[in-house]
C-alpha cells in the first residue's frame, strides 16, 4: 500500500509540474503573439544557403517560396552531393522559373568531418557572394516578408546570428499530422518557455543566418562539421563568444510528410537523442512537457480519482487552450487534431523515455554517436 501512496504522490507531483509548464507556455505564446519584427535601418545584402538531400516533399513549391521575397539583394545557392540527385532536376526548374533572380547550383562536398550538410554547405561559402548568410533546410516555406523580417534583427549590432521559430504543416494522414502536432504543441512551446528563462544559444534549421565576420570567428563550418546538431552548435558558439541569438517572430513553415508510424517514431527518435546529447539535464526535466498521460494515470490510480480527476480537467484545459494560442500564433487555419492531443502527448512521452535506451543516431548513413 506505501509503494502505491508513493507512486500516486510522484504522479500527482508530476502532473503539477506539467500544469505549471502548461501555464507558462500559455503566457509564453500570448507575449510571443505581441511581439513585432523591429524596424530595419538597413537592409544588407543575403546569400540563401540551399543544402538539399533527395526530392522533399513539394519541394519544387518550398524553394519557389524563396525566390518570391520582397528583398531588393540577395542570392541563393542550392547544393547538392552529386548530380544523380533527385533534387537536381527540380532545382533547375526553378532556376528555370526565376532566369531574372541570382541562382546557382554548386554540385559537391568539401568533407572535414561527419556531418553531411555541412559538408555540403562548405562547398557552397566560396560562391556566396554577401556577407550575410542564411541556412535553410529544404523541408522549410516562407512568405515573400521573409527576409526582411530577418535582416531586421541584425539592426542590434550585438546580434550574431538569428533564428527563427517553425510551425508543421502536415501533407498526407494522421502520421503527418502527429508530426506537425509535435513540432506545433510540443517542440515550439518549449522553446518560446527557453526564450522567456534566458538568452538563446541555439538556432534551427527553419533559419541559421550569420553574419559572415561572425561565421568566422566562431571557426566556420568546420566547427560544426562534426556535430549532428549543426543549428545547435552554431547558436551555441556564436553566444560562446560573446554575440546575441536573436528569435525573430516570423515563423516558418515546415511540411511534414511522414508515411507511417515507424517513419515518425524513428526521425523523432533521433531528434530526441540528438537533444539529449546536448542538453542532458533540460532533456530529462523535459518530461513534465507531457501531462496528460501522468494526469490520466493518476484518475486510474487507486485512492487518487478525485485528484485525478481535477488535474486531469486543469491539464486537459490548459493543453487545449495552449493548442488554440500557438494555432494563432502560426496563422493556422483551424484544424479538427485536437482531439489527438492525449495521443500526442503519450507518443512523445514514449518517444522520451526511449531515448535513454541508446546513445547513438543515424543520419545519412552516417552514425553520429552523442557528444558531450
Amino acid at each position: 500500500m506505501r509503494s502505491l501512496h508513493v507512486a500516486g504522490v510522484a504522479l500527482a507531483s508530476i502532473t503539477l509540474c506539467g500544469i505549471a509548464y502548461l501555464g507558462f507556455a500559455l503566457a509564453a505564446a500570448g507575449r510571443a503573439r505581441r511581439r513585432k519584427v523591429p524596424d530595419a535601418r538597413r537592409s544588407p545584402a543575403v546569400t540563401i544557403l540551399k543544402p538539399l538531400h533527395g526530392a522533399e516533399t513539394e519541394l519544387f513549391e518550398n524553394l519557389c517560396s524563396f525566390c518570391e521575397q520582397n528583398y531588393d539583394r540577395f542570392q541563393i545557392i542550392f547544393g547538392v552531393h552529386s548530380l544523380e540527385d533527385p533534387a537536381v532536376t527540380i532545382v533547375r526548374s526553378v532556376m528555370e522559373r526565376y532566369p531574372q533572380l541570382d541562382l546557382e547550383l554548386v554540385v559537391g562536398s568539401v568533407r572535414k568531418g561527419r556531418n553531411p550538410k555541412m559538408a555540403g554547405v562548405a562547398a557552397m561559402l566560396p560562391y556566396a557572394k554577401h556577407d550575410v548568410f542564411s541556412i535553410v533546410d529544404a523541408d522549410m516555406r516562407v512568405r515573400p516578408d521573409y527576409l526582411q523580417a530577418i535582416v531586421a534583427e541584425f539592426v542590434d549590432e550585438r546580434v550574431g546570428a538569428v533564428t527563427a521559430l517553425y510551425s508543421g504543416s502536415p501533407r498526407g494522414g494522421v502520421w503527418s499530422v502527429l508530426g506537425a502536432m509535435h513540432i506545433n504543441d510540443q517542440f515550439a512551446p518549449s522553446v518560446l518557455v527557453a526564450a522567456s528563462l534566458g538568452p538563446m544559444q541555439f538556432t534551427f534549421g527553419s533559419t541559421m543566418a550569420v553574419r559572415r565576420d561572425v561565421l568566422e570567428a566562431i571557426g566556420g563550418v568546420d566547427a560544426l562539421a562534426d556535430h549532428l546538431a549543426d543549428d545547435y552548435m552554431l547558436g551555441a558558439l556564436v553566444a560562446r563568444h560573446g554575440f546575441r541569438v536573436a528569435l525573430s517572430p516570423y515563423v516558418v513553415r515546415n511540411i511534414i510528410s511522414e508515411p507511417d508510424l515507424a517513419a515518425l517514431w524513428h526521425h523523432e527518435l533521433r531528434w530526441a537523442r540528438t537533444i539529449r546529447a546536448q542538453r542532458p539535464a533540460g532533456y530529462a526535466c523535459s518530461v513534465v512537457t507531457f501531462p496528460l498521460p501522468f494526469a490520466i494515470a493518476l484518475l486510474l490510480w487507486p485512492g487518487y480519482t478525485l485528484t485525478g480527476t481535477i488535474l486531469s480537467a486543469v491539464a486537459l484545459t490548459l493543453r487545449l487552450a495552449l493548442h488554440r494560442s500557438m494555432q494563432q500564433l502560426f496563422e493556422h487555419p483551424a484544424r479538427q487534431s485536437a482531439w489527438l492531443l492525449p495521443v500526442r502527448d503519450a507518443l512523445g512521452l514514449a518517444v522520451w523515455a526511449a531515448s535513454f535506451f541508446g546513445r547513438g543516431v543515424r543520419w545519412r548513413g552516417v552514425e553520429f554517436p552523442p557528444k558531450g
